[in-house]
């Protein structure tokens, strides 16, 4: 990357990119997701008080395809401004990518000023891409009285439309995205679609199962064009974790559920899935926006004395998954299984006990809250394991891809915040396609008496499949009793939601978390409405979850 200047760029081509932007409103229309040499959209990410990452992918000539490994390199110009119009560009320089890395453009833009609105573009042989919006993060020390994040996870673009993404990129309220995983999906045409008959909405590219780097850039390409995801991208900035569909469903440290010695040496397929995420992801893995010189995932973002959000990576250091342990309690409470590994729960159990923040939250990618079977009809009960990958019997865990297969290490960290103290720890979670809002109990089985020492806030998914849609029920029809079953039997669970699909805005003040719940009206309908069912409180000190009347204002 070197410098430019200010008036190199403009002879470049036009100081104003006519029409990107109407009126100081960078919202990315549909139709303007894709440019000549831009077809991939823009996008920013980990942004902190001084920096923030920006990304872009250049296609130099019609043969520079994602994946393709060819075309020649390209020196792409980008510049970044106060204003919506270009007019105050404050920082600016050169990007040269190559087919080395998919010819995708990454920048950690330094030297910008804490808790600041920014625009960004970049051009190339004098044609500029789309304009995006992003935002850094309060100072350090700041006095921040509140901060609103849009949650989201599992987005499978053949199983739906992403109208979820649409309905938050027209919000001018948010702070930043926060994806807990499941940005894309593995699986090839005809294999989890839309509902039980699994429907191809919008079959995947490439048309097959991504194994090889090339598949899954080209995965990766084909989610980028989305354009409801493109808009929400160049609105506002994503911080982003992994969960397992990135590589493939239920991955863990050597294989995953869905992979076979057919499709190679797994470790070769999960490097070229984490290179191509590196590459097409506006992340920082390792601290920084270079490629290949790490993959550590792990990381903590500070939003002025309000927030510490630590985010983490629950599939490079797990165990095998649980299914064959699903039935053997015994076995989920072996001291040897590990789903976050020792350096990540050191570093965690460091974050809760130094943080000076008023509010602790854990970036979760799967549930934490214990979780037990009730007595299901045989029908449902069936439901329950296609959705949650195991066979449910009556009062044992229903999920042990979760916290609940890996019990010891889970008592390692609830009790570390319980016996430092430690208040406020929000966990914030997504993976099993639902939403939920739960305590966290000091003790399941003596639950309301013993309190509890945190609360966890799940998110739905964008578009893939919950309990009704695995079943082939009508809405609510069989999700509802399941919810009551599980509610009844774990008392500490206040909130589920089974059946609806959409996303969660997040409130933070100084006072409480504020969660609000959003459906939309169907996945299959790129028009969907959304409208908000259900929101909760966490009052700051109470470690409870509330149920509350209005949602946030």
């Amino acid at each position: 990357m070197t410098q430019t200047s200010r008036r190199t760029f403009i002879a470049s081509g036009t100081a104003v990119a006519a029409g990107a932007v109407a009126a100081g409103l960078p919202l990315l229309p549909a139709e303007a997701a894709t440019s000549t040499y831009f077809r991939h959209g823009v996008a920013s990410g980990d942004p902190l008080p001084g920096s923030v990452i920006l990304w872009t992918r250049v296609t130099p000539t019609s043969s520079a395809a994602p994946g393709s490994g060819k075309g020649a390199k390209a020196a792409v110009v980008w510049q970044v401004a106060t204003d919506a119009t270009f007019r105050r560009i404050v920082r600016h320089g050169t990007f040269t990518t190559s087919a080395a890395r998919d010819h995708t453009v990454k920048i950690d833009v330094t030297g910008l000023t804490a808790a600041t609105t920014y625009f960004y573009r970049f051009s190339y042989k004098g044609r500029f891409s789309p304009v995006g919006r992003t935002r850094t993060a309060p100072a350090v020390g700041a006095d921040v009285q509140r901060m609103r994040l849009g949650i989201v996870s599992c987005a499978n673009l053949q199983a739906g439309w992403f109208s979820s993404y649409r309905h938050l990129a027209a919000r001018d309220d948010l702070d930043a995205i926060l994806h807990l995983g499941d940005y894309l999906y593995e699986y090839g045409p005809g294999e989890f679609g839309y509902g039980n008959k699994n429907v191809d909405i919008r079959p995947h590219v490439p048309a097959h199962e991504t194994v090889t780097l090339r598949d899954y850039r080209q995965r990766h390409a084909q989610y980028k064009q989305d354009k409801d995801l493109a808009a929400l991208h160049a609105r506002h900035p994503f911080i982003n974790t992994w969960d397992d569909h990135e590589t493939a469903n239920d991955t863990w440290t050597e294989g995953a559920e869905n992979h076979d010695e057919t499709e190679g040496d797994f470790p070769v397929r999960r490097a070229a899935s984490l290179k191509a995420y590196d590459e097409w992801m506006p992340i920082r893995l390792g601290g920084t926006a270079d490629l290949g010189d790490a993959t550590t995932i792990f990381r903590k973002f500070r939003f002025g004395r309000l927030i510490e959000l630590s985010l983490l990576d629950l599939r490079s250091y797990r165990n095998a998954p649980g299914e064959e342990f699903s039935l053997e309690i015994g076995v989920t409470g072996d001291p040897r299984r590990v789903i976050a590994g020792d350096a990540q729960l050191g570093w965690l159990k460091n974050n809760l006990s130094t943080s000076p923040a008023t509010w602790n939250l854990v970036g979760n990618p799967v549930m934490i809250t214990p979780v037990l079977v009730p007595p299901l009809p045989n029908l449902v009960s069936d439901a329950i394991g296609g959705f949650a990958g195991i066979l449910p019997t009556e009062g044992v865990p229903y999920n042990t891809d979760q916290w609940d297969g890996y019990a010891v290490e889970r008592k390692k960290l609830t009790d570390h915040i319980r016996d430092n103290r430690i208040k406020n720890v929000v966990f914030l979670t997504g993976d099993i396609h639902s939403g939920w809002a739960c305590d966290i109990p000091v003790d399941k089985g003596l639950y309301p008496l013993g309190g509890s020492i945190a609360t966890e806030l799940v998110t739905s998914s964008v578009t893939s499949n919950n309990l009704d849609d695995i079943v082939g029920a009508p809405s609510r029809s069989a999700s509802i009793v399941v919810e009551t079953a599980f509610q009844v039997l774990n008392r500490y669970i206040k909130y589920v939601n089974l059946d609806d699909h959409g996303y969660s805005v997040l409130d933070v003040t100084p006072a409480r978390v504020q969660i609000d719940y959003f459906v939309i009206s169907d996945r299959a309908d790129p028009r969907a409405t959304s409208a908000r069912t259900r929101s909760y409180v966490v009052a700051s000190g109470t470690q409870r979850v509330e149920p509350s009347a209005t949602g946030i204002v």
